[in-house]
């Protein structure tokens, strides 16, 4: 199931971030990381969903 979060991580970051955790601290502040930049939501939505396993 991390294979698919993170394929969908890849097209949109906070998605694959609430699927692996919901409506917590992690998806706002990737919410914040990828409207400053689409790299620093990538990079943060990885590492939570490989983190978290």
């Amino acid at each position: 199931m991390d294979v698919v979060r993170i394929i969908i991580a890849i097209f949109l970051p906070p998605l694959g971030v609430f699927l692996q955790v919901g409506l917590g601290g992690a998806f706002w502040l990737n919410i914040l990381l990828t409207l400053l930049g689409y790299v620093p939501g990538l990079v943060h939505a990885i590492w939570i969903i490989a983190k978290r396993d």
